[in-house]
Parts: structure tokens; sequence; C-alpha cells
């Protein structure tokens, strides 16, 4: 159809006509220079791993402690979660909510879902659910602060310096290296992930319409009245 040959900028909506990309090749808008879309070929093998290894490292950020505090001989240790149960007992609840959304519920929707989409896709099918799936993702992408948390830990550790002995854990170095994962992640356009599917949805219909053909043709073939 005409329509899948045309592209709308999202900064500009002015419309273009959707050219065949090399490997590599990134499609501007010649209005606003705003990024239309990119190249698919390449791309998905390296965020798929991406995601996966930010997935790990998510599930060991969350379950080791972030720092040990040793002060006087008495040593403490304390993870995310139970930062989040001490908001809880002391009356903060909306603050327990925002931080667990924020750090937590956010960042593994969008890497769960990211990765049921990848690896969907790279099987050469479109996932059940696909439309939600994605738009699942992009409404969870801005609320995703592991970054803003990652500061705000740095900020605590310099003025605990004073007070105590702060000994990082692994859930800190893994935190760091989410941060640098997700900045990685965050850079893939899911408007790439639609062109995909695209693309599948359009060969497999093509495919089923050859096969319907090829019944209809032998189903001719085999009701056609002999000549003797």
């Amino acid at each position: 159809m005409e329509q899948d040959r045309l592209i709308a900028c999202h900064d500009c909506d002015a419309l273009f006509q959707k050219p065949r990309l090399g490997r590599r090749r990134l499609a501007r808008c010649p209005r606003c220079k705003a990024v239309l879309y990119g190249s698919t070929s390449g791309r998905l093998d390296p965020i798929c791993a991406m995601t996966i290894a930010a997935l790990i490292t998510f599930l060991i950020a969350q379950g080791f402690p972030i720092l040990e505090l040793n002060t006087n001989g008495i040593t403490s240790q304390t993870s995310l979660f139970g930062a989040l149960q001490v908001l809880w007992s002391e009356d903060m609840q909306v603050v327990a909510v925002m931080v667990f959304c924020s750090t937590m519920l956010f960042p593994l929707i969008e890497l769960v879902a990211l990765l049921y989409v990848l690896l969907s896709v790279r099987a050469g099918f479109v996932p059940p659910a696909f439309h939600q799936v994605m738009r699942a993702i992009q409404f969870v992408r801005p609320w995703g602060m592991i970054e803003v948390f990652m500061l705000g830990v740095l900020v605590t550790i310099v003025k605990m310096t004073s007070l105590a002995r702060v000994i990082p854990e692994a859930a800190l170095f893994a935190f760091g290296a989410l941060t640098l994962m997700f900045a990685v992640v965050v850079t893939f356009e899911p408007r790439t992930l639609w062109d995909v599917a695209d693309t599948l949805t359009k060969h497999k219909t093509r495919q089923a319409r050859r096969r319907t053909q090829r019944v209809a043709q032998q189903r001719a073939s085999g009701t056609a009245p002999r000549q003797g």
C-alpha cells in the first residue's frame, strides 16, 4: 500500500517517502534534521545482548547489599529493599512508592518487555500483544531513574565518610554498571522494532497468499474434468 512507504517526522510532522537504507545508515528530516529511523540490519543482536546483561545486573543490584557501615565496631548493611522498608516504617509511604516505582518496577518492566519483543522478533515472528508491549515500553521509559538513584547514593557516601567507615558492596557496583547499560539501552529507537514487525507481517501475509493460491490451484487441477 502507498501509505506503508510514507513516514512522518515526530518533531515537525512533515511527511516523506520512506527510502530503503543501507547498513548502519540513518534517515533524517530535511526540515528539522531529526532522526526519522535507522537501518535495522545488525542492530538487534547487540541491543538484545545488552538487554540480557542489564537484566542480570539488575537482579544482582536488587539482591545484594549496597553499602556496609562500620561505626565504633557496629556493622550494618543496607540494600535497596531494606531502604524501602525503612521509608515505609517511618510513615513515608509516598516516598517509598516513588522510589520503588522509579528504581525497581519501571526499569524491570522496560527490560522484560524489551527482551520479550527482541527475542520474538529475532526468532522471526511478531509476539502476541506486540503493540501493547511497545506502548508500555514507551510509557515507562521516562520514569526509570536508576541514574538519579545512583547519584543520590554517591552523594550519601561522600557525606557518610566523616561519620562512619563506608564499605561499598556488590550492589553498588552493579548499579553503576546498570546505569551505563541503561544509557545504551535507551539509545535504541523503539521505532526500529515497529519497522521489523511490519516487515515480518508483510512477509507472512505474502506467504499465506501464495499458500492459498497454491492450494486453490491444486484443488482446481484435481477437480478439472478429464478428457478421454
